[in-house]
């Protein structure tokens, strides 16, 4: 939910808007019902290329952010949409049986939103709701209010809801995620070229026990007249493909070469086998 610019002709907006298509798609045909020139949020706002949907996503807060990292991070979510309209006239309904005045801006009524809908591959919960708030702003009564509505609506729809504040995502795991997300599905290689690079890697990491990789990308584009910083980039390329896998807690800035591990194993079984042919 977020705060309007402005108030006027809200119901010519309203009607244009839904001509527009916004709040209805899927995937990259999805247009999120609120945009971050329609409103003035807590925070930064950012307009960020999402991988699994193909398309910009608006996320009004820096906190609506990190959840966004991180839910695109997660490898069964299969598409998000923010800013995703509840039906007013359920709200509405569900407003009046609980006793809780309705959002409004000025005379009319406000169309409520959950900051994101997510579907998932998960069979046990596919699709689930949240609402990000930071955790300050749950000490409000009326915060409260307008999230148990939310809550009730997608309680009716079968639908799991969570609320996601600046406590579920510890910083250096945010940190991580931002540094590897840029090189999501950038890495434009063969397979034979990727299973290359994996056993390049692999081999060079085997030698260099414990070693920090900061330091040991140095010594290999010196060693192997690579550009500088080109192995740092490669790894982090292998890392955010999950070809490579190490513990989110762990700052990159620390990261070592023991604390690296084999990510996706149907890959590294293609590599096993050529080795052994």
């Amino acid at each position: 939910m977020a705060n309007f610019k402005n108030t006027q002709n809200h119901e010519l907006k309203i009607q244009k808007w839904i001509k527009e298509g916004r709040g209805q798609g899927f995937g990259n045909n999805y247009k999120p019902w609120i945009t971050i020139r329609d409103v003035s949020s807590e925070g930064r706002s950012h307009r960020v290329f999402g991988h699994k949907s193909q398309r910009t996503h608006h996320l009004l807060s820096d906190l609506e952010l990190s959840a966004f990292l991180l839910l695109e991070w997660h490898s069964t979510t299969i598409d998000i949409r923010e800013q995703y309209p509840l039906d007013l006239e359920q709200t509405l309904k569900i407003a009046e049986t609980i006793g809780i005045a309705h959002p409004r801006f000025g005379k009319h009524y406000q169309i409520m939103t959950s900051d994101f809908l997510v579907d998932t591959n998960n069979s046990i919960s596919p699709k689930f709701a949240i609402q990000v708030k930071y955790s300050n702003a749950l000490n409000d009564p009326r915060t409260i209010e307008k999230i148990e509505i939310e809550r009730q609506y997608w309680k009716q729809q079968n639908i799991p809801f969570y609320i996601f504040t600046e406590h579920q995502v510890p910083r250096i795991v945010s940190q991580n995620i931002q540094w590897m997300y840029s090189s999501i599905n950038t890495m434009k290689l063969s397979e034979q070229d990727t299973l290359d690079k994996l056993n390049f890697y692999a081999e060079i990491f085997s030698k260099n026990k414990s070693k920090k990789i900061n330091e040991l990308t140095r010594i290999i584009d010196q060693k192997y007249h690579f550009e500088i910083g080109q192995s740092l980039r490669e790894i982090r390329d292998l890392l955010a493909q999950r070809y490579f896998i190490f513990d989110l807690n762990i700052s990159f800035k620390d990261l070592r070469t023991d604390h690296i591990q084999l990510g996706q194993l149907n890959i590294w079984n293609e590599v096993l086998h050529a080795e052994n042919q």
